[in-house]
């Protein structure tokens, strides 16, 4: 992993290589989620619209937030393995990437989904409602409940190392880390910040929904 993603690179090899990874981690779990919704392969084998509108999906909505947080995790994975962090305990990159990959879904995802309605007319062409599905879809996408919940798990590509690399350099998860057998602390600790930025994006988007809801009622009354 060092070598695909080393600030020493090339800005084109580097980009490349987020491509390339990207790829490889959206494509099985997109596989998986089309697998598991009963008909829904049947469906898109069936070609027409249906199929043209998920790959449609895929390719203006999936790949590019796959691509631009996994960018932002493997450049800070890259940054870290400089030693460039300074004093700065390295749960600090952990605490940024969380942080980066909070916003980059709900900026993403709302600007996509407005662009969307203008250039394809879904949503019934309306910004407003596009930016009003946002947060109902992000709230169920940890529970892989809908497409961008497969967004959402491809970036574990970029989180795995990301993650696993500061723990096993910091002093913070150190006495946790140990707690754990061998050399699997690291990891089991990493997945479970995974976790955390899932829930936590669920958490703020069910929030966003009980508030848009009570603004309606707020309205309609």
């Amino acid at each position: 992993m060092n070598r695909l993603f080393s600030l020493e690179l090339p800005f084109t090899r580097f980009l490349r290589n987020v491509v390339l990874v990207s790829l490889a981690a959206l494509i099985p779990v997109v596989l998986l989620y089309v697998a598991t919704r009963p008909g829904f392969g049947a469906m898109l084998l069936g070609g027409g619209p249906a199929l043209s509108r998920f790959l449609r999906q895929i390719i203006t909505n999936g790949l590019p937030v796959v691509f631009i947080v996994n960018y932002i995790s493997f450049f800070l994975f890259a940054w870290m393995n400089t030693g460039s962090r300074g004093k700065r305990d390295s749960a600090f990159i952990v605490l940024v990437d969380i942080t980066a990959r909070l916003m980059a879904f709900v900026v993403l995802h709302a600007l996509i989904y407005v662009l969307s309605a203008d250039w394809f007319g879904s949503f019934a062409g309306s910004r407003i409602t596009a930016l009003s599905v946002v947060a109902p879809t992000l709230a169920r996408s940890a529970l892989f409940e809908n497409i961008s919940g497969a967004y959402l798990y491809a970036t574990l590509v970029s989180a795995l190392p990301l993650y696993v690399g500061a723990v096993e350099r910091s002093a913070l998860f150190d006495r946790l880390a140990r707690r754990f057998p061998r050399k699997s602390g690291p990891v089991i600790i990493a997945l479970a910040l995974f976790a955390c930025f899932a829930l936590i994006l669920s958490g703020i988007a069910a929030l966003a929904v009980h508030l848009q809801e009570g603004f309606s009622w707020g309205g309609a009354g």
